[in-house]
């Protein structure tokens, strides 16, 4: 599987990377793009992709590219997305998908219409810890679960990205969506209210985040922000004590406390390369078997993730220009 990027910036660099480490030598980093030359030469020299291409064009029109990986910021997926279906490339698109649910349903129609696969890249969804947890709480371990808690900040206020609301900036899209994937992993999807509110700067982008999703007899309690750090945790609260979920980002370990607050189960997450080498490898399953979604992120829940990060939007009274097309 020759993947091709489409953008050169952080996250780009990452995935590079993880590419480069992997044993699966099926999976080969072939091509980079940037609307810079010598931006795209520089990382190819880098990360020793086979080619650099000045446009996301030319990468698109590359037969030999198998899968084009999109990198740049979210303002710009849905376009870049369009672009790869429309030349008939297969597409992992990192999170947050696009900047509304109308972007994700239109994007999600053309790729089942050519029978190509899209998918997002939320690594989280791919994990192995994902089954961990949800193992632990099918175990009934602490009983029947009623609430859970999950944060996600770091000090990135000074990020240009996401201070630019002509970027979709904002704390939403760029870390709130771990929380929220997280209580959908583990709650599931039948969310009878949101409520959300949020500190926005003087830049008209959301800071911090506070979001709770209730379900029939369960409530989710979310929280993120690009101005501190937090501990990254989550937790699930149930009748016989508590799961900690330690770095919802990239879970670290799983711990659990009874009701007097003794540590009683430590769950070892596996070791891993970087932690986005799951996406490739069920991608390249996904391909393999002929497949035009993931069984870990399938399109229907990109959506629904889509769906509730507007409705939070309209919460808070956040508004991009993206949404006015």
């Amino acid at each position: 599987m020759n993947v091709g990027f489409i953008g050169c910036g952080s996250i780009a660099k990452v995935m590079a990377n993880t590419i480069n480490k992997l044993k699966n030598k099926e999976i080969v980093l072939y091509a980079v793009s940037a609307r810079d030359y010598n931006k795209a030469l520089a990382f190819k020299n880098e990360y020793n992709a086979i080619k650099a291409y000045g446009s996301y064009e030319e990468l698109c029109l590359d037969d030999n590219v198998d899968l084009v990986y999109i990198a740049t910021p979210h303002s710009h997926h849905y376009s870049h997305i369009k672009l790869a279906l429309e030349n008939n490339k297969n597409v992992l698109c990192e999170k947050a998908f696009t900047v509304n649910s109308k972007e994700a349903s239109e994007v999600i129609h053309l790729a089942r219409s050519k029978k190509l696969l899209l998918c997002e890249a939320i690594w989280t969804r791919f994990m192995p810890s994902r089954d961990l947890i949800n193992d632990l709480i099918e175990s009934n371990i602490i009983g029947n679960i009623t609430s859970l808690s999950a944060n996600l900040g770091y000090d990135i206020k000074n990020v240009p990205r996401l201070i630019d609301k002509n970027l979709a900036g904002g704390a939403l899209l760029d870390v709130g969506v771990y929380p929220i994937n997280f209580a959908l992993m583990c709650f599931g999807n039948d969310i009878k209210r949101i409520e959300a509110s949020a500190f926005i700067g003087k830049e008209d982008v959301d800071y911090i985040d506070n979001i709770a999703l209730y379900y029939s007899n369960k409530v989710a309690h979310l929280h993120s922000t690009m101005l501190a750090t937090t501990d990254r945790n989550g937790y699930l609260y149930g009748e016989k004590g508590f799961i900690c979920v330690e770095n919802i980002n990239n879970p670290q370990s799983i711990k659990v406390y009874n009701s007097n607050y003794e540590l009683i189960k430590i769950v070892d997450v596996p070791k891993q390369v970087t932690g986005y080498e799951y996406q490739l490898i069920e991608c390249l399953a996904a391909l393999k078997k002929g497949n035009y979604e993931t069984k870990s992120m399938p399109l229907t829940e990109t959506l629904y993730v889509m769906k509730i990060l507007d409705e939070i939007r309209r919460k808070i009274n956040l508004v991009y220009p993206n949404d006015m097309k």
